[in-house]
This record gives C-alpha cells, sequence and structure tokens, in this order.
C-alpha cells in the first residue's frame, strides 16, 4: 500500500514545472555533446526520454484523478506558467533528437508536440489568470518563473530553425519566417515580463525564503533567446527578405546575451544572501532545475553566438560553462534521488 499511497500522492502534488527536470537535463546533454563529450550526451539522452515520459504519464493520471488541483494550479498566476515547461521540454528533446542522437521523425513529433502544447496552454493560461476572479495580489503572482513563456516561445524558434538546418522542413524559407517571428514574439514577452519582475524584486520587499530558483529563468529565458538568434544568423538564407535582417538580430542577439551576462554575478550574490546571510536551509526541491537549466544554456547560446558572430574571444567562456553546468546538474541531481528515497521511506 506504501508505493500506492506514495504514487498517488506524488500525481496528486506534482508540480507544474516538474518538466524543468527535462529542459534541465537535455541542455546539458547538448552541451556535453558540443564539447567533445559523446558518451555522456546520449546517456544523459536516454535519461532525459525516461524522465519525459514519465513526467508525461503522472500528468496524465494527474489531469484524470485530480483535475481539480490540476486546473486550481493553472489558474493560479503564481504557479500557472510553470504547466509551459512541457512545451520547453518537448521542444529540448526533440532538439536532442537532431544534435545528440539522429532521431529526425522523433525530433519533428516532439516539435509538433511542443507547438500544439504553445499555442493551447499560453493563451489559455492568460484566458485564466485575465478572466480569474480570485488573484492573489501582485507580490505573491509575480516571480521569475512567469518567463518560462518566453524560454517556451524561443525554444520552438530553437526546434523549428534545427529542423531546417538538418534538412527536416520545407518550405525552409516559410519555416524560417515562423522561427524569427516567434523570436521576436519571445524577446517582447521578456521586455514585457521582466519590467514587471524587476519592479517586483526593486520596489517591493523580498524575504530571503522568497528569492526561490526561478528567479534565475531572468538570465536563463535571456539565453535561450541568444541561442535562437544565432541560430537564425547561422542558418537564415543570404537573399532577400530574411538576409536583409541578420544585421539586426546580430544586434539584438548580442544585447540580450549581454544582458543575461550582467544578471549571472547579481543571481549569484542573492544566492549568497538568501543561504550565506540569512541562513535558508540548503535542501532540494523541483524549482532547483530552474538554476541548472539557465546556466547550461547560457553555455550553448554562447558557443552558438561564438560562432554566429566568428568571436573565438567568447569560447572559453563556454568551454567554462559546460563543467559548471554539469556540476549543477549533478548536485540537482543527487539531490533528488535522496529527497525521492527519504519520500519512499516516510
Amino acid at each position: 500500500m506504501k508505493p500506492t499511497r506514495f504514487l498517488a500522492s506524488s500525481i496528486r502534488r506534482l508540480d507544474p514545472g516538474a518538466f524543468a527536470l527535462v529542459m534541465a537535463t537535455g541542455i546539458v546533454s547538448i552541451d556535453a555533446g558540443q564539447h567533445g563529450m559523446p558518451v555522456l550526451a546520449r546517456a544523459l539522452f536516454a535519461l532525459n526520454a525516461l524522465a519525459f515520459l514519465v513526467l508525461l504519464a503522472l500528468s496524465g493520471l494527474r489531469l484524470l484523478h485530480a483535475r481539480r488541483e490540476m486546473l486550481d494550479d493553472f489558474a493560479n498566476p503564481a504557479r500557472g506558467a510553470g504547466f509551459l515547461t512541457f512545451v520547453a521540454a518537448s521542444c529540448v528533446l526533440a532538439s536532442q533528437c537532431m544534435l545528440v542522437v539522429p532521431l529526425p521523425r522523433w525530433a519533428v513529433a516532439l516539435t509538433v508536440l511542443g507547438a500544439v502544447g504553445w499555442i493551447c496552454l499560453l493563451y489559455l493560461l492568460l484566458l485564466a489568470v485575465i478572466t480569474g476572479q480570485r488573484k492573489p495580489g501582485f507580490r505573491r503572482s509575480i516571480n521569475g518563473g512567469w518567463l518560462v513563456a518566453v524560454v517556451s516561445t524561443q525554444s520552438l524558434a530553437v526546434a523549428i530553425t534545427l529542423l531546417v538546418a538538418h534538412g527536416h522542413a520545407a518550405p525552409a524559407l516559410g519555416w524560417l519566417f515562423a522561427a524569427l517571428c516567434l523570436y521576436l514574439v519571445g524577446a517582447a514577452l521578456y521586455l514585457i515580463l521582466i519590467t514587471l519582475i524587476f519592479y517586483r524584486l526593486l520596489f517591493l520587499p523580498l524575504p530571503a525564503s522568497g528569492f526561490t530558483p526561478p528567479y534565475w529563468i531572468n538570465m536563463g529565458a535571456l539565453a535561450i533567446t541568444t541561442l535562437a538568434g544565432s541560430l537564425l544568423m547561422l542558418h537564415a538564407p543570404a537573399r532577400p527578405p530574411l538576409g536583409a535582417l541578420v544585421p539586426f538580430i546580430k544586434g539584438f542577439t548580442l544585447f540580450f546575451w549581454a544582458s543575461a551576462t550582467w544578471w549571472i554575478p547579481l543571481l549569484a550574490i542573492l544566492e549568497l544572501w538568501r543561504h550565506g546571510m540569512r541562513h535558508v536551509r540548503l535542501r532540494y526541491e523541483v524549482d532547483d532545475w530552474d538554476i541548472v537549466f539557465p546556466l547550461g544554456m547560457y553555455t550553448v547560446g554562447t558557443n552558438a553566438l561564438a560562432q554566429a558572430l566568428d568571436l573565438d574571444l567568447l569560447q572559453p567562456v563556454a568551454d567554462i560553462g559546460v563543467y559548471v553546468s554539469l556540476l549543477a546538474w549533478l548536485l540537482v541531481a543527487v539531490g533528488a534521488v535522496l529527497h525521492w528515497r527519504r519520500a519512499l521511506r516516510a
């Protein structure tokens, strides 16, 4: 009975942002593959595919057996954006199916799944939050987790661009144009949401316990925007109309990379303040994957930008960053295993 009760409890309390595990593992796998670690990259891909299927099954069971809790989470401004991690996870896994292992059909299927999820979840989420009559207030509603809307949009742009680059999407010009539009929509969403998040950080009281891992998506959303723009620069055709927009994409993408770089020291200092000065206990939570994903994405985005701009001086940043992201993934993974083992024993 204990395993049954544990499974039922896990389904009922499944975090809306649980697919961040797949996002983080996927980007670290891609990162390892780009830095001469193919065996590790494939091992992480296998683990990631399994995690995606398990989370998909748990989400389906939650929809069937705990629909009320799921709908409450969806309509909650503080938690609802977490459901968009499903979109980003699908697209990151699709990118793995092109960059880590040659599975083009799975890449296409996962990109389509991500696109359908993006259309349905993003608009339904906005509808639920806008029309909801019970709202917890600005201070409790806005956090870095809202930027998953940007991450999901840019992850779809990345997956489509990679499909075009590998010859799995035609006509190429039409799909690249769609990816460019998604890139710009993601950029617009970031500029809107980060204004609200920055206002919350600067002008409203923030307890140490309130500085949660999703605030790292402040940087991660910029990092994946950098990756999307860099891939567009590398694969956009030289002829008009997209070729004429490449200089604009270059400047905009460098702007986002510089902003992502600026965020890293501030976020690290706030983590030291949270745990070192305010003594918030270090313990595993699902949101910890929201730290791993931005670190891995910053490395992959920097690597792509170095190629797109032919800037070799950026390459050492990516070469060091891969080990930082691998270490972060390992620490959080160990914490997750210990947490689940304690939960099973309890």
